[in-house]
Parts: C-alpha cells; structure tokens; sequence
C-alpha cells in the first residue's frame, strides 16, 4: 500500500512517500480503508521533533482518520466490516497518511451522515479539543462568560457553537478577516484585536478565558485580570504554560485533548443536528502532503485540510 511516512526528524524534506506492507488488525484492533486524513498543527511539530511525542521511526503521520472498516481483529465488538467510521488514532501510532491504517476499535464511532466521510476526518481532535477545553477543563456552565481568544480557527468556532448551546455568553476575539465566519459560529461578542486591547474592550469580567493564540507570556498574563475571583484560564498552547492567579482564586489548565469515543459520539450527533459545521477549506491527494508541511512550516495554512489517499 502507499504511504507517506518520515524516517528521521527534520524538515519538510524527511516525508516519504513510499510502498509498505498492508499492515494487519491484532486484538481490539480494525483495519480502516482510509477515506481521508486531516492535517494538524501537532503532525508538523512530530515531524520536526519539537513536540516530544514519542514515535517508532519510520512513522506515518495523520491521526485524524475517517474510513471503512476492511478488517477485523481478535475480541472486537460494535464495529464490523463495511462499517464507515472516524476516530482520533493514538499520537504515538502510525496514523491515516496511508491508504489502510490500524486503528483501536474502541476509538472509533460511526461518522456522521451529513456530510461526505472523508470530509468527517476533520472533526474528532479538533472538536474534542473544544469541548475538552471548554467544559472538562473550564468547567463552563449556563449562564456564565467565556472570553475565546484566537476564535477564528477551527477550534475556535466550534467552541462558540459549544458554548453558546451550553447557555453561555461568548466574546471572541478574531481579525477582520475571520469576523464574519466567528459571527456566524454564534458569538455574542466580537472585538476586532487588530484595533483593540482587551483589556479596555472587555467590559465584564468572564468566567473562562479559553486561549487559543500564540500570545507572548506577557500578554496572556496581563489577561488574567479579565477573570473574575474564582474563575479558570484555560489554553491550548502546549508550548507554554497558562497563567493563573492564586491569590483570587484563578486556576489554569493547558489542554492536552484525549481520545474519547463517548463524547466523539456526541459530537458526530451535533453534526448531523446542524450544531456544529464541518470546516474543510482544501482537499489534497496524499502525494501532496510534504509540499502541505512546507506551507505549515512557513505559516501559510488556514483553515482545515484533508489528505485522500
């Protein structure tokens, strides 16, 4: 089968795409015929090895999957073959830049019908990062505030959409450029930060400050003054830590988004209700996935890519 896989960490370059084995399914395993994969920032920063993640080289990236049930292996029940799925793969596995891939059966739900399935691969870490984000690690409730800054990405908007059905209020921070796709999400709020500073744009302390953006150390710091007493700073920046302020009572937590194939489920459900919008902006075949790492790597991607076999 073909395959794009790195052998050694480093640029762009490293990425290979090249005849392997068809690997096969062990126990609680299922092996996908791959419909697409999405692209995430993580698969760049795996690639040039400053996301310590821990891979067995030569790996094949993509761990976003969405697909087929080809194979079933040993003690695998709830999923059969024919099955058309979606999952968020183990980082430190192989992943779905491939034509087949092995994925745990226990991490995957059947994608949503709304949409076309290769277009599903968009959705689990991205969405689960959201909804991980917002209530699991910001324990976000009706009638509260939440500050989302950086709204504009993919994370971004279906954080709106989440929060807004969960009964809260939403400002977000977005570029004129994203404006009105954040508009569209739900929020009550836009601050353009090109023009404003928060802190003189936020009126009323929130209950959440969800960070999405790379701020400078800073900044995101000057920010926590927007929280009110007791409230939480949430961030998805792995890179470095969120700040808080215990002396109010403000407590931080950096997402680090886990598999979860129950609240996935819901996900998918809110898919195909028309809460949350699918956000794919190009499609690419899988030999174009190293020149899509040259673009990561310079900063030139926006929205959601997917990778076809």
């Amino acid at each position: 089968m073909k395959a794009v896989r790195f052998h050694e960490v480093g640029g762009p370059e490293v990425l290979q795409y090249e005849e392997i084995d068809q690997p096969a399914p062990g126990t609680g395993e299922v092996r996908l015929r791959v419909a697409a994969s999405a692209f995430n920032a993580a698969d760049n920063g795996m690639r040039a090895g400053f996301l310590p993640i821990p891979v067995v080289l030569p790996h094949v990236p993509g761990y976003d999957v969405s697909g087929t049930v080809d194979a079933v292996g040993e003690g695998v029940e709830g999923v059969a073959i024919g099955d058309a799925v979606i999952g968020f793969l183990p980082m430190t596995a192989d992943g779905g830049a491939a034509e087949y891939v092995i994925a745990p059966a226990d991490a995957l739900v059947a994608a949503p019908t709304s949409v076309p399935l290769a277009d599903a691969a968009a959705l689990p870490s991205v969405a689960l990062t959201a909804r991980q984000a917002l209530f699991d690690d910001g324990g976000l409730a009706a009638g509260q505030r939440v500050l989302i800054v950086g709204a504009g990405g993919v994370v971004g908007k279906y954080a709106i959409a989440l929060a807004k059905r969960a009964g809260a209020y939403v400002i977000a921070t977005a570029s004129p450029r994203s404006a009105d796709a954040v508009r569209a999400a739900g929020a009550d709020e836009i601050i353009d930060h090109t023009e404003a500073g928060l802190l003189d744009a936020v009126s009323e302390q929130v209950d959440l400050l969800l960070n999405l953006a790379p701020l400078e150390p800073h900044e995101f710091t000057s920010l926590v003054a927007l929280v009110r007493d007791g409230g939480r700073v949430v961030s998805t920046t792995a890179w470095m830590p969120a700040p808080d302020d215990a002396d109010r009572g403000v407590r931080s937590v950096v997402v680090f988004v886990q598999s979860d194939a129950g609240k996935l489920r819901e996900l998918v459900a809110l898919v195909d209700g028309g809460v949350l919008t699918l956000e794919v902006t190009r499609r690419i075949p899988l030999t174009e996935l190293p020149a899509l790492h040259a673009e990561a790597a310079e900063g030139r991607i926006a929205g959601k890519v997917i990778v076809i076999p």
